[in-house]
């Protein structure tokens, strides 16, 4: 499956930078893969029958938790697109139902970019970009926000 930005590239228009969501996604599933082996573990230490059975099903539940996370995380990733061009900033989210933004990098008046404390310190963040008469957008929780904002004001 080709990328969105290659389907969409004008003659002459080249990418200068591309990111993607970060992995911070993955959170979820590995707190909840951490837990399901913890689980596991627990249930091949105990002699208790009772204790063994509990953990053993709860080890599954979580495990089937992480699984479904680990999958939305994956997917999340693996279909959204954020791109600047020599011409424009492209953002694609979705598979089936698409979701684009595309503004000329000559109508981007300012980029902001968000980050907590732990966005600072894994390097992740939000990205808002206003037009010159085209709105405003915000790109959420995107790996390396500041070479991403530099790649949009740089000319």
């Amino acid at each position: 499956m080709a990328r969105y930005i290659d389907e969409i590239l004008q003659p002459g228009e080249r990418v200068l930078y591309s990111t993607n969501a970060h992995w911070i996604f993955y959170f979820p599933a590995i707190l909840a893969w951490i837990v399901a082996i913890a689980l596991f573990v627990v249930s091949r230490r105990t002699d208790i029958y009772g204790v063994m059975i509990i953990c053993l099903f709860g080890s599954g539940l979580v495990a089937l938790a992480a699984l479904f996370w680990t999958v939305k995380g994956w997917f999340h990733r693996f279909t959204t697109e954020t791109d600047v061009t020599n011409l424009r900033v492209v953002h694609k989210t979705g598979f089936i139902k698409r979701r684009t933004f595309e503004m000329a990098l000559d109508k981007v008046e300012s980029v902001d970019v968000d980050q907590t404390i732990l966005g600072r310190i894994l390097n992740y963040g939000d990205v808002t970009i206003r037009g010159v008469g085209e709105g405003i957008e915000t790109i959420k929780t995107i790996a390396d926000p500041l070479a991403f904002r530099s790649s949009i004001t740089t000319r």
